[in-house]
């Protein structure tokens, strides 16, 4: 398995521990999402250090792809959507 796209999740660590705790609910979620959107994207796993949530998908996001990850994290329940910031690392 070739691992091409982190996606970094900055997130407080309350919001970080109720992200992860459903952890694999949320991978199979987001893919489902590209799937229904016809999308060759796959989210492979998610992992947490210090000051962030990593989002590990199988391919190379796009900028809509990106957006897509960004809006269902954000829109989570019991999560604070003022306390994440994202971004993708190359």
């Amino acid at each position: 398995m070739t691992i091409k796209g982190p996606f970094i999740v900055l997130i407080g660590n309350d919001n970080k521990t109720k992200f992860i705790a459903l952890s694999s609910d949320h991978i199979a979620n987001l893919n489902r999402v590209f799937k229904n959107i016809k999308s060759d994207i796959m989210v492979y796993y998610a992992c947490i250090n210090q000051n962030s949530i990593i989002i590990v998908t199988n391919t190379i996001t796009s900028s809509s792809d990106l957006q897509t990850i960004e809006n269902y994290v954000k829109n989570v329940k019991h999560i604070n959507s003022e306390d994440i910031e994202t971004f993708h690392l190359p």
